[in-house]
């Protein structure tokens, strides 16, 4: 006879005093991963710990791949099925910067140290915490760090293995560092782009139009806002950074536009892009600037309905712990499992302050929610309560 749902609900509390016992083992782990930066591309530091902590908490089969993903395997009591605990290795901050972590009372403070580092640091522990608990899973836990994940990686880490393993996988989770209450089971559409814009040498500053870096991308700035937008599908474009110039007495002749365009519909999103690439086409034509558009990340919508078992297991775990599941499409790693139609969802662990920013920081208290959270989604996987057919 299986466990019932009510039961792993049950035990949550239950574990709550040893996980809060074991956050420091949880904290040293975090301080290490968050002061090895890890720029997208330039992961295998932090690849290298990882892959070091999971032989140590003695996983089978510990290895890495050719895209740089580090991963191990806590075999079940059965076998029968194959959990996968992903979370993304890589950050946006360069490896130049300052990545020493602060502890104070309280909260944890460090590049990074939200947007993955703790995301990280859980995967990497939670064997550990397990064993601590005396938790014995049916099913394999295939615990991973992706690599290439962010910005011009394209989720490139969790699609090699997706593509290249032969295992088969029952259901995924996707952790991040924040928010708790985090629940993302569906992808939004999603096409990410940089616009290049140089002016020749030969540049003729005479004819009509003619302008400096910056006057060319205010053009294309311009023509972009002026792109009806449906209601439905919903849409939108966002301008994400954009730099040029460098100071007075020079005309700027280079000049990069960062733009993200998403929408429920992946036909919209096509179209949207289209449209970028056309307007960026007719500036040029008419400016004699280069203008240029490369796409540098693509997601097509989609994801499991929220009557999935999956879902609700994931939303009645949270209530169960007083904490408001916050519902929201991502554009992560979630986007993979989606493409092989696997059920898998994004949970986020604590709560937390400036992201991506020098000062970043997040709050060790919810800490222990999470961890709790993330054990109940486990076990209800484990135990079948997140089947497709239940």
């Amino acid at each position: 006879m299986r466990m019932s749902f009510d039961v792993i609900l049950d035990s949550l509390p239950q574990y709550r005093e040893r996980i809060a016992e074991l956050s420091e083992i949880m904290l040293a782990n975090l301080v290490m991963i968050a002061e090895i930066p890890a720029p997208t591309f330039s992961e295998r530091r932090r690849m290298e710990f990882v892959l070091e902590r999971l032989n140590e908490y003695q996983l089978l089969n510990c290895s890495t791949d050719e895209a740089g993903n580090a991963l191990g395997i806590l075999p079940g009591e059965v076998g029968d099925r194959n959990i996968l605990l992903v979370a993304h290795m890589d950050t946006v901050l360069p490896a130049s910067m300052d990545h020493m972590v602060t502890i104070v009372p309280g909260y944890v403070s460090g590049l990074g140290i939200a947007d993955n580092s703790l995301g990280v640091a859980t995967v990497v522990t939670l064997p550990l915490i397990l064993k601590e608990l005396d938790i014995k899973l049916d099913s394999n836990l295939i615990v991973i760090g992706t690599a290439r994940s962010l910005g011009r990686g394209n989720i490139e880490g969790i699609r090699f293995f997706l593509d290249n393993t032969e295992i088969p996988i029952s259901a995924a989770i996707c952790v991040e560092g924040v928010r708790l209450g985090r629940l993302s089971y569906s992808s939004i559409g999603m096409v990410r782009g940089e616009i290049r814009c140089e002016v020749p040498e030969e540049y003729d500053w005479t004819r009509f139009g003619a302008g400096g870096a910056i006057a060319n991308m205010n053009e294309v700035i311009n023509r972009i806002f002026e792109i009806p937008l449906p209601r439905k599908p919903r849409s939108t474009i966002v301008l994400n950074s954009m730099k040029s110039g460098t100071g007075f007495d020079e005309i700027p002749t280079k000049g990069s536009l960062q733009f993200e365009a998403r929408s429920e519909s992946g036909q919209m999103v096509h179209q949207l892009g289209e449209t970028i690439e056309n307007i960026a086409a007719e500036v040029a034509s008419h400016t004699g600037a280069e203008i240029t558009v490369e796409v540098v990340a693509q997601r097509e919508p989609g994801g499991i309905q929220f009557s999935h078992p999956l879902a609700v297991s994931a939303r009645r775990i949270l209530n169960h712990l007083n904490v408001k599941p916050r519902i929201r499409p991502s554009t992560s790693e979630l986007s993979a499992f989606i493409d092989k139609e696997i059920p898998a969802v994004t949970v986020g662990l604590s709560t937390g302050e400036n992201l991506n920013e020098p000062d970043e920081r997040i709050h060790i208290d919810p800490i222990t929610t999470g961890l709790q959270q993330l054990l109940g989604l486990i076990l209800a996987v484990d135990k079948g309560y997140c089947d497709g057919d239940e």
